[in-house]
């Protein structure tokens, strides 16, 4: 049990660490070219506005405006949907190999046939049995 428990603490800590890489990739690489193919679109700047800010005579903003970011959301939305695939297609992998190894267990070599002294002791207990 405790080899399991090392085992289960270990993928958190990986699954941790890809995630951050996932959303590195996802943030720096992906997004940027289709955010220009877009329009040159940032999708962390997507948003709604709610109420706009409130800004006094001098210029400085009093009350900050409350908007809905959606383009958070489809940022993580693809983050997840990397980091899904990436774990199915690993989980998809170790299953096909347990398989195999199933497999291969079944196939176990068949017992090697009686020695003859085997065969003649069981000829007599048969002869014996039917006296």
């Amino acid at each position: 049990m405790r080899g399991n428990v090392v085992d289960l603490a270990v993928g958190i800590i990986i699954g941790g660490a890809f995630g951050k890489i996932v959303s590195s990739v996802v943030a720096d690489v992906l997004m940027p070219p289709i955010g220009l193919l877009l329009g040159g679109v940032k999708f962390t700047d997507l948003k709604i506005f709610l109420t706009d800010p409130v800004v006094d005579a001098a210029g400085v903003i009093t009350k900050q405006a409350v908007s809905i970011n959606y383009g958070n959301f489809v940022q993580a939305l693809v983050d997840f949907l990397i980091i899904a695939f990436a774990i199915f297609m690993m989980i998809k992998g170790m299953n096909s190999m347990k398989k195999k190894e199933v497999a291969a267990a079944v196939e176990a070599p068949a017992p090697p046939p009686p020695s003859n002294e085997e065969v003649l002791l069981a000829e007599i207990r048969d002869i014996l049995k039917n006296k």
